[in-house]
């Protein structure tokens, strides 16, 4: 005979698997903990499986109740997708919900974006934060996709896809004053100060080989974590920036700042993540496509 699942009772059970204890998720359904245990005591009762056992003061999944828990997010997952996904049919404008690193380069967010500028059927809502903030939205379906260069981590149970949208060169950039009459990149690197990105960035991390095998010890001026930040310090003159040549496209292109040297080897990776949805939102699907 096949059990006919209980959403509500499924409802309450991600809530205390999420939570950890029955007294703080009885809080948060504003139910009393005996009437919260009846419920759950019901559910591991159709499903034959006991779901919780306790450790200390707090509750730990068994296997069936992380299978349970895996195939409850699912489900509430997908009916929550289903529900904004409704919402919007049948309006005049659809909305394109995105998150951007506050540290990505605004010329690629641009460069993503423009197939989708000036179309009279979508809304583009554009959020930025730090990483982790920008995957809970993702994971809250508020958000559609993240603009990022920092690939998330992915294992069997990750349910990330990972666009790589472009890869971008970097090079040593700087204001003509600065660099003055060609010469090689080891001498540049030894006499200037540089404007670096944080050491945890993957350019950093290319860099700082780069000058490990140059034999160089680098005159830091400015350690930025903000591409826009990085192409101001580079206009005022304050060093030369180890910089994807994107970022200062229109600076590049007007002659305010000049190119010294590619530096090969090292790229800035941009990527869109996404979540496997059951109804992806199809504007995202037309820019994903054109990438």
């Amino acid at each position: 005979m096949i059990c006919m699942l209980n959403l509500h009772h499924l409802r309450l059970f991600r809530a205390v698997a999420h939570d950890g204890t029955l007294t703080g998720a009885a809080r948060q359904l504003n139910l009393s903990q005996s009437a919260l245990s009846t419920q759950i005591r019901t559910l591991e009762a159709q499903l034959g499986q006991t779901l919780f056992e306790r450790r200390g003061r707090g509750l730990t999944l068994t296997e069936a109740g992380r299978i349970a828990l895996d195939h409850a997010d699912a489900i509430f997952r997908t009916a929550a997708d289903l529900s904004a996904t409704l919402r919007e049919t049948g309006q005049a404008r659809r909305a394109l919900r995105i998150g951007a690193l506050a540290t990505l380069s605004r010329n690629f967010q641009i460069q993503f974006l423009r197939p989708a500028l000036g179309r009279a059927d979508v809304e583009i809502i554009l959020r930025s934060g730090s990483q982790a903030e920008l995957l809970r939205g993702l994971e809250a379906l508020s958000l559609d996709v993240v603009l990022t260069n920092l690939a998330p981590p992915r294992d069997a149970a990750s349910r990330y896809l990972i666009h790589r949208l472009d890869e971008q060169p970097v090079s040593l950039i700087g204001t003509p004053a600065r660099i003055g009459n060609p010469a090689p990149l080891a001498e540049l690197l030894a006499r200037a100060p540089l404007i670096l990105p944080t050491p945890e960035t993957a350019i950093r991390a290319g860099f700082d080989a780069l000058t490990d095998r140059l034999g160089l010890t680098p005159q830091i001026a400015a350690e930025v974590d903000d591409m826009a930040m990085m192409r101001l310090l580079t206009r005022e003159d304050a060093g030369l920036a180890v910089v994807p040549s994107i970022v200062v496209r229109d600076e590049l292109a007007s002659g305010q700042l000049v190119e010294a040297h590619p530096l090969a080897g090292i790229t800035e990776n941009f990527l869109a993540v996404t979540l496997e949805r059951r109804f992806p939102n199809p504007v995202l699907a037309d820019l994903l496509k054109g990438t």
